[in-house]
């Protein structure tokens, strides 16, 4: 069988297993769990928790143990393992632990896939510059695709995700073990200490100032994209809540408007080579902190009906955020490290948007919503008011019934019942991503290296 079909059904399964739950598990948490706010904020931050070491680790294990196919499929059934153990959790506490172990198992296996990939094209005299992109663009295919399904089977808000996501993966770990073997290669000397060997001798690069600046506000915009992922889907499915939006398409279908930002990510790539050589590294840089403004600030004022576009228009600029950050970052890196430290350096990236940044956005954005934006409704008036419907409407009463409220006979409730201020939580994100974007671009000062121009050229070509 064709070596790039088999890396590209590698690819597309690994973010299938991501994208069946990534963005619906909190349809999930607050919907049909109904827990509190600032323990979602930690469950986010798992990821971020298992991408501080895990992916190192690994790495470690691959570089001198065992091969890298064989860890990848250990890894990805004990993933699917833990999937299937999920739906029997009851207590968000212990969710919080077990979702951490999930996160454990699959986190690394994103750079191991990388790995895979770059091995086995290698070995067949294969180009991986000009080889591998259109392999990995099909694993952003496969995460709008599993979103697509757990959307259209009615399982955004069930459990039935995790299982959908643990077949993926039982399947992954199967099938990877089919895979060309990507033997240890034993590159970290015996002699190398253990800050080496653990890739920590990249943090030397905090001594230089920009450096340790642009590392800083990586870890901010890594925060950034936490926010999107682990509240856009349910924030679409809320509107459920207001009787006039009730029978939406957006609601209905929140996670396939949700994976226009996918399809957004898949088409700004080819984009990036002409804002690079047009504007420059850190031109981009700014273009793509800008486009997390509109993000967010498009979301604060969009609805399913008369500002629809704007919902529509704060997914296509999603693309843009991700994909223009991480690519002129990672060329940043590239350019201004030397080949000694170069691999660690981009760790170093990585470990700061995907683990530190993934850790501040969660935990700081589940305690900001629970205590400022989270309200609180004592009776049935109240809460007509918020939704804006009479107190008379049925759907506002089923709602209230599913929530599993009483309503008095004096128009109060059995409990108070809490509801999110979708409205001012994307403003304050908005301002937050404004904040960022005004003092990087106020304190990041930078000019094009010789190095850069030649980058800029060769992806260009």
């Amino acid at each position: 069988m064709n070596v790039k079909f088999r890396l590209t059904v590698m690819n597309f399964m690994q973010f299938f297993v991501w994208g069946a739950w990534l963005l619906t598990i909190a349809n999930y948490w607050f919907g049909t769990k109904q827990w509190d706010g600032t323990q979602f904020g930690k469950i986010f931050a798992t990821m971020g928790f298992a991408s501080l070491f895990m992916p190192t680790l690994t790495g470690i294990i691959a570089d001198k143990w065992i091969n890298a196919e064989r860890l990848y499929a250990l890894m990805h059934i004990l993933y699917a393992a833990v999937l299937f153990y999920i739906p029997q959790v009851q207590n968000p506490d212990d969710f919080f632990g077990i979702m951490l172990l999930a996160m454990c198992f699959y986190m690394p296996t994103i750079s191991l896939a990388n790995s895979i990939s770059y091995t086995t094209l290698k070995s067949n005299n294969l180009d991986v510059v000009k080889d591998f992109p259109p392999i990995r663009v099909w694993g952003t295919v496969g995460f709008i695709v599993a979103m697509w399904v757990t959307n259209l089977s009615g399982s955004k808000a069930l459990a039935a995700q995790f299982y959908i996501a643990g077949a993926g993966a039982l399947f992954l770990g199967v099938y990877a073990l089919t895979l060309p073997k990507c033997r240890p290669a034993k590159l970290i000397s015996e002699k190398a200490s253990l800050s080496e060997t653990l890739g920590l001798g990249a943090f030397k690069l905090f001594a230089n100032y920009k450096m340790a600046l642009f590392f800083i506000f990586s870890m901010f915009l890594g925060g950034a994209l936490q926010l999107t992922n682990a509240y856009g889907d349910v924030f679409l499915d809320e509107f459920k809540h207001f009787p006039k939006y009730a029978n939406s398409f957006v609601v209905k279908y929140s996670t396939i408007i949700m994976s226009i930002s996918q399809i957004s990510e898949t088409l700004f790539i080819l984009a990036i080579p002409f804002f690079l050589k047009r504007f420059g590294i850190k031109r981009v840089m700014i273009i793509a902190m800008m486009a997390w403004v509109f993000r967010f600030g498009l979301f604060a004022y969009g609805d399913p009906a008369g500002n629809l576009w704007m919902i529509v228009l704060s997914c296509i600029v999603y693309g843009m955020a991700f994909d223009f950050f991480n690519i002129s970052g990672s060329l940043f890196v590239e350019t201004s490290t030397t080949q000694k430290n170069r691999s660690s350096a981009q760790g170093l990236f990585m470990m700061m948007t995907n683990g530190f940044g993934a850790v501040f956005g969660s935990l700081v954005s589940g305690w900001m919503i629970d205590k400022y934006f989270t309200k609180s409704f004592n009776n049935v008036n109240e809460l007509a008011t918020f939704v804006d419907s009479s107190s008379s409407n049925s759907h506002l009463l089923d709602f209230i019934k599913g929530q599993g409220v009483t309503l008095m006979n004096d128009g109060t409730f059995s409990k108070v019942l809490m509801m999110k201020d979708w409205h001012h939580i994307w403003l304050s994100f908005t301002v937050y991503a404004l904040a960022i974007t005004i003092l990087f671009a106020l304190m990041f000062k930078h000019k094009h290296t010789r190095a850069e121009e030649e980058a800029i050229e060769r992806i260009s070509h």
